[in-house]
């Protein structure tokens, strides 16, 4: 989408960076907390029959099952194993896309997401829906119109699953998890825009007021919230009443924040993200582990001179938000940046940070060297350099030789490998 130069001549760009060396790096592991990771098929199972949940379906009465646009791990077999339960009481259950803008805010984006994302009529048994179009049910206290999809809302049951984690905008009593989803995720664009219209500044208000007044419309069989450990497993599947869901939610998303990665770095020179992407992070990554925001609601997490990001996943069909947080990106990743996927997003959301262009680097060791000299640092070979995959996936990351001495007594890191030069290809890129 981004003319980036094509095969244009570089060399000015090279001469300005040649002889900056790439210091070398090691592999460590950082420890979390890890509780057990559960079953979630079995735990849906007992729970299913524990509550007696499907005591209140009849036979050919339709199922809504919500699914966003997170790459939440198990989901797919959490919505397979709905289907199978759903079916067997003769129930007749879909999947409807619950993801607000996303995806370009089409019918037709929000499926080809979710087809993407492995939930195909194969792998989970069930068709995906889709429709930007709502139905009002009710207007909160304030005059907010409270929308729903019109698939959700005319099927005989619902049942909103979501993950349940901090969120990236905003601090509230619900954040990212089941209440967002039924405001924001059901909401579709219309919904999604009513709530972010006055900014994050009022979206701890308006979720648990949009989806409060939502609730008493809508006929809930169950919720499912998800909750994940450091190590992006399933720590906590827990199925929920109607009426438990604005109650136990404020308490998982305590646990969440409890075993949420992190860098345990309070400042570095750089941070290379190899990707990052709306399967990702509502913001393309998770701003509270790189510590920069596209909110004046949020701040913390560590200090970091220049950030680096490598490129987008596949699983975000070129929505590109969170890449104007870094300083500075690839040829790559610039070319993959579809504003149609993207824009909608924004402006539905008002952030605006997160879509600008940063400098653009023709491969991944002309990124890095660009980080080196614009770090203002006396010594580059002491740069203080931290390489991870994702924000997901911090658990095993590189950091440079630099920090050895920070990091070798301290209990929270495993040293994995002795200091090592990274391999680049004939185009510059990491391999």
């Amino acid at each position: 989408m981004i003319h980036t130069g094509g095969n244009g001549d570089w060399s000015t760009i090279a001469s300005l960076l040649a002889g900056i060396e790439v210091p070398r790096v090691l592999r460590v592991r950082q420890k979390f907390i890890h509780p057990a990771p559960v079953d979630v098929d079995a735990a849906l199972r007992e729970q299913f029959a524990a509550r007696g949940v499907l005591s209140r379906v009849r036979p050919g009465q339709t199922v809504a099952i919500t699914v966003g646009s997170r790459g939440i791990v198990n989901q797919v077999t959490a919505v397979r194993t709905l289907v199978s339960l759903l079916k067997g009481a003769g129930a007749v259950p879909f999947i409807v896309p619950a993801m607000g803008s996303h995806a370009g805010a089409t019918a037709e984006g929000q499926k080809a997401m979710l087809l993407g994302m492995g939930y195909t009529e194969e792998a989970t048994g069930a068709p995906i829906c889709s429709s930007m179009e709502t139905v009002e049910l009710d207007r909160t206290a304030d005059g907010l119109p409270v929308l729903v999809d019109k698939n959700a809302w005319e099927a005989d049951w619902l049942i909103v699953m979501n993950r349940v984690k901090p969120h990236v905008c905003f601090r509230g009593e619900y954040e990212s998890g089941l209440m967002k989803m039924i405001t924001i995720g059901l909401g579709k664009q219309k919904g999604a825009d009513i709530a972010h219209n006055l900014g994050f500044g009022h979206m701890a208000e308006h979720i648990p007021s949009i989806a409060g007044a939502a609730l008493r419309h809508l006929r809930v069989l169950c919720a499912v919230a998800l909750v994940e450990n450091a190590y992006h497993e399933t720590a906590v599947c827990r199925v929920l009443e109607k009426d438990e869901i604005a109650a136990e939610e404020p308490k998982l998303l305590r646990l969440a924040k409890e075993y949420v990665p992190r860098l345990y770095f309070d400042r570095l020179d750089t941070l290379i993200i190899d990707e990052i992407g709306k399967n990702i992070s509502g913001a393309g990554f998770d701003t509270n582990v790189v510590g920069r925001y596209h909110s004046s609601w949020i701040s913390g997490g560590p200090s970091i001179t220049r950030v680096l990001i490598l490129d987008l996943s596949k699983e975000s069909k070129g929505n590109a938000n969170g890449l104007g947080m870094a300083d500075f990106t690839t040829r790559r990743a610039a070319e993959k940046f579809d504003f149609v996927q993207t824009y909608p997003n924004t402006l539905t959301a008002t952030l605006t940070g997160g879509v600008k262009i940063p400098m653009v680097l023709p491969n991944d060791l002309q990124g890095i060297q660009s980080c080196l000299k614009t770090s203002n640092l006396q010594d580059r070979r002491q740069a203080t350099l931290v390489r991870i995959h994702n924000t997901l996936c911090l658990d095993e990351i590189e950091v440079s030789e630099s920090l050895l001495p920070q990091i070798q007594d301290d209990s929270r890191f495993e040293i994995l490998t002795e200091p090592y030069n990274w391999t680049f290809d004939e185009n510059g890129n990491l391999f």
